[in-house]
């Protein structure tokens, strides 16, 4: 084995990197979406075009792949039989598909025990305990995704309506919403018919603004998140020197709100989920070469 491949594939973008037997990346590169629920075929056809682009960026020949393990990362894998049907087509001499968020604990914790937390327009959890992992969440914005950043911009619209109603008392908050909408409710509802996750979760970082400003609207929707995701990290029911690694966009904003219990935890991520792809392909595959 000269090579390993590390795939880490969402429903943006699929990310792949070409590393050496003990790790080293050597060619990077980037393709379209690959989330295996929604599009099996796409994610196949975007998966071996970011490899083959990695060993292109590498100065290696793509006609290697046959030859080259991969351990992939994807969005789908949680769920049904998405991840064998996929493992049956890939081209790979070795082909393992795990979920998003184990190489996100693997890239950010390493391989022994530890959790993370992905909070960001939506919210997945893993925690790694002697040696076994164990997920919650990450089951999609309409059933799940607490605290995520989609569910309080959703929030804030709920919000904002009910104070237009004079059910609940406003805000600057909510006025400086409303006003995105030019002041109008039904311009309100009517975002809402097409909007998906992302929308909703490009107010989340307002809602956060507002709170640092005292704002009670924005302060009573982030204690119902915060409460959310602690109930979450509870569930793990983590060590007192597990190391736990917040990781996306609202990681930051969620740090400095969590109880001391769980800030005491904190630590930075040794990797990103694409270093934890590369990692475990290493961990696994040349572990398994060495020993033939």
């Amino acid at each position: 084995m000269n090579f390993v491949l590390g795939i880490d594939g969402g429903g943006t973008s699929c990310r792949a990197a070409l590393a050496t037997a003990d790790g080293a990346v050597i060619g990077r590169a980037k393709s379209g979406a690959a989330n295996i629920r929604t599009d099996l075929t796409g994610a196949r056809s975007n998966i071996v075009d970011a490899a083959r682009q990695a060993f292109i960026a590498a100065g290696q020949d793509p006609e290697l792949i046959p030859q080259t393990p991969a351990i992939l990362g994807l969005a789908g894998a949680n769920v049904g039989t998405y991840r064998q049907q996929l493992e049956a087509i890939l081209p790979f001499s070795t082909s393992r598909v795990e979920t998003d968020a184990e190489i996100a604990l693997e890239g950010a914790v390493g391989s022994g025990d530890g959790a993370m937390a992905i909070l960001g327009t939506g919210t997945a959890y893993m925690a790694r305990k002697n040696g076994k992992s164990r997920a919650i969440g990450g089951w999609g914005f309409q059933v799940g995704d607490q605290g995520s950043g989609a569910r309080i911009g959703r929030d804030l619209l709920e919000q904002t309506l009910l104070a237009y109603d004079g059910v609940r008392a406003g805000s600057p908050l909510t006025q400086s919403m409303l006003a995105v909408f030019r002041n109008n409710p039904e311009d309100v509802v009517e975002f809402t018919t097409n909007a998906k996750p992302g929308d909703f979760g490009g107010f989340a970082p307002k809602v956060f603004e507002h709170a640092e400003k005292g704002d009670s609207v924005a302060n009573w929707i982030l204690d119902r998140v915060v409460a959310d995701v602690e109930a979450s990290l509870g569930a793990l029911d983590l060590a007192d020197d597990a190391p736990l690694c917040l990781l996306g966009g609202l990681a930051p904003l969620y740090a400095p709100r969590l109880s001391a219990r769980y800030r005491a935890l904190l630590k930075p991520p040794l990797d990103d989920a694409l270093g934890g792809a590369v990692q475990m392909a290493v961990r696994l595959f040349a572990t398994t070469e060495a020993a033939r």
